[in-house]
């Protein structure tokens, strides 16, 4: 069943907080998700589906529908890490064209920054029922270093440099400046980059995202009720997910899921790479840039790298404006999981609402993209499409 045209994202709405001690999980879904209601002039009785992500506190929907007050009859907790919630919105889609609900909410949030839960250079502490942990528990497994490892692959087998690389946190850095609630809005260099400290080689400290408290919450709703609202018509013209892991240990470090997810979004939206005028991506790393830029189509294989030198993801000075809010790069990173905002920045270009300075001029076609879990082992990737009505 394609879903193009069948659902529009009618609210859109980003947390200003970037540390919350003071704020419970639960209270911070609850104003996100009244800040999207007041963005698309509705009321919590209007929603009648939920969607959240491994963010959720406690039973997921259950707890936190409880909490807000909700009552609706469709919900879902896929939990696919950074990309669940582009893959929400598809889900979303889908249930509203097969009539299972009529308009909704999709939540994130998170407190990593206050409760120290986010560093990702610390071994990580799996479950350890899980069938692959005790093969790679003694190897000292660490979200950074796995990066690393798929950057110094990428470098290996197709000369991409960490001045290349850097280029991906200049261009966030100069979509920050401009953010007042990103973290770190001063403006870098690639001599800065490269001259940071090294975490995990070859990625330096800049190379990697920041970790931040706040949060994120999306409205999707029928066409007819999209029409109804004040607020300009952001349609959902395709979405795709995939899933990649070891492939029992023919592993290819360069690649992502999004060499599947991002083709059949394309498919289904009817158009191709060079229709897209404005995208947002899953930032975690630069090198998360770089292989997903290859993946979606828009260079070929191995090319990312010289891509995205010399500005070329710069809003008015490269060929295709990236992350205008500062993408995890600068501005924030809740939980770890990033595809929330990257469709709310989206949102914002299509309606013709980001920062005049970072506006893509004629903005009618956008794509986020999320990665969740581990690219050098077992991730999600979502993709999604949304055209200006």
């Amino acid at each position: 069943m394609s879903i193009n045209g069948r659902a529009y994202i009618v609210g859109a709405f980003e947390h200003p907080t970037r540390k919350a001690p003071d704020k419970s999980l639960a209270q911070l879904h609850a104003e996100v998700a009244r800040g999207a209601l007041e963005d698309a002039g509705l009321a919590p009785r209007d929603i009648d589906g939920y969607f959240c992500g491994g963010d959720a506190p406690g039973t997921g929907p259950l707890s936190l529908l409880d909490y807000m007050n909700l009552k609706v009859r469709h919900a879902d907790s896929t939990n696919v890490g950074g990309s669940s919630y582009i893959l929400h919105v598809g889900h979303a889609a889908e249930a509203i064209a097969a009539g299972k609900c009529d308009i909704a909410l999709i939540t994130l949030a998170g407190r990593p920054r206050s409760t120290g839960s986010g560093k990702g250079n610390l071994q990580r502490t799996d479950n350890p029922v899980q069938p692959d942990f005790p093969f790679e528990q003694p190897f000292g497994l660490a979200t950074v270093n796995i990066y690393a490892m798929c950057a110094a692959r990428h470098m290996y087998e197709f000369g991409t440099t960490s001045e290349q690389l850097a280029w991906v946190k200049v261009a966030a850095s100069h979509h920050a400046q401009h953010n007042p609630g990103a973290m770190l809005r001063e403006v870098v260099t690639v001599a800065d980059v490269v001259g940071s400290p090294v975490i995990a080689d070859p990625l330096h400290r800049l190379d990697c995202c920041v970790i931040s408290d706040g949060g994120g919450a999306v409205i999707v709703a029928r066409p007819e009720i999209a029409r109804s609202l004040k607020r300009p018509l952001v349609r959902v013209r395709g979405a795709a997910e995939a899933v990649k892991h070891q492939n029992a240990g023919d592993i290819d470090l360069t690649c992502s899921a999004g060499s599947f997810s991002g083709p059949a979004a394309f498919a289904e939206a009817g158009v191709g790479p060079a229709d897209i005028k404005y995208v947002s991506l899953y930032d975690s790393f630069t090198i998360t840039v770089v292989i997903q830029l290859e993946d979606l189509g828009f260079c070929p294989r191995g090319k990312g790298g010289a891509f995205v030198a010399d500005g070329n993801l710069i809003s008015g000075q490269g060929r295709l404006p990236f992350n205008t809010d500062g993408g995890g790069l600068c501005n924030n990173h809740p939980f770890n999981r990033g595809g929330m905002t990257k469709i709310i920045e989206a949102v914002r270009q299509l309606r013709g609402e980001a920062h005049p300075a970072v506006q893509v001029p004629n903005c009618d076609l956008a794509l986020a993209h999320g990665t969740g879990g581990l690219l050098g082992t077992r991730h999600g990737s979502a993709t999604l499409i949304m055209e200006r009505e």
